[in-house]
């Protein structure tokens, strides 16, 4: 294979040589891979953020103010670190609002079983106000069918169904966190915290 320097590797992306792009999945690929199994992920979640990682390079690398500081190899695995890390918060912002820790004597007393029970109400009535293709992706994506599989059954672009996808969990998120009721759930944590502290 063919070595290439930070400096031809900026070029060739700048001017949208595709061989680079090549020799940069078939170089990094793996080190992506290791970064987001070792954090929970599985390898489409790394092909994923090394395609979301490398969309970002070229937009930075396509302003007129970018100079490269560092390794292009340091720069790509900060870039997927930070985008991997996001995901893995929208995450599991989401599996919050479908699970609720219970305290590690199992007991269930009745306020505990009605924060549970307003936190899956608030989740669905935000969940319902989606729009329906951000509900069909999200829905699929928490079964764990990848976004290629999404994009057939649905009948989407491969490139539509992530970018919709990850709109659709920041909408979701941040309604969520909006909610009139979710913040009077947060705001009597907070308050019995600092009584029982």
């Amino acid at each position: 294979m063919k070595e290439y320097t930070d400096s031809e590797i900026i070029e060739c992306l700048r001017n949208r040589q595709s061989y680079v792009v090549r020799y940069l999945w078939d170089r990094y690929i793996p080190m992506v891979r290791l970064l987001v199994t070792r954090m929970g992920g599985t390898s489409e979640d790394a092909k994923d953020i090394f395609q979301d990682g490398l969309m970002i390079m070229l937009e930075k690398i396509d302003s007129n103010q970018f100079t490269l500081t560092c390794r292009f190899k340091t720069f790509l695995y900060c870039v997927c670190e930070n985008l991997w890390k996001s995901a893995l918060d929208k995450r599991h912002a989401a599996a919050n609002y479908f699970t609720r820790k219970v305290d590690p004597d199992d007991e269930k007393d009745l306020t505990d079983l009605i924060d549970k029970k307003l936190h899956k109400e608030i989740f669905h009535e935000v969940f319902e106000s989606l729009d329906p293709v951000s509900k069909n992706i999200l829905k699929l994506y928490w079964l764990d069918v990848s976004p290629h599989e999404i994009a057939a059954k649905l009948g989407y672009t491969y490139g539509y169904v992530r970018k919709k996808k990850c709109e659709a969990q920041t909408e979701l998120t941040e309604k969520v966190k909006n909610h009139p009721g979710y913040k009077e759930i947060m705001n009597s944590e907070r308050i019995a915290k600092d009584i029982v502290y």
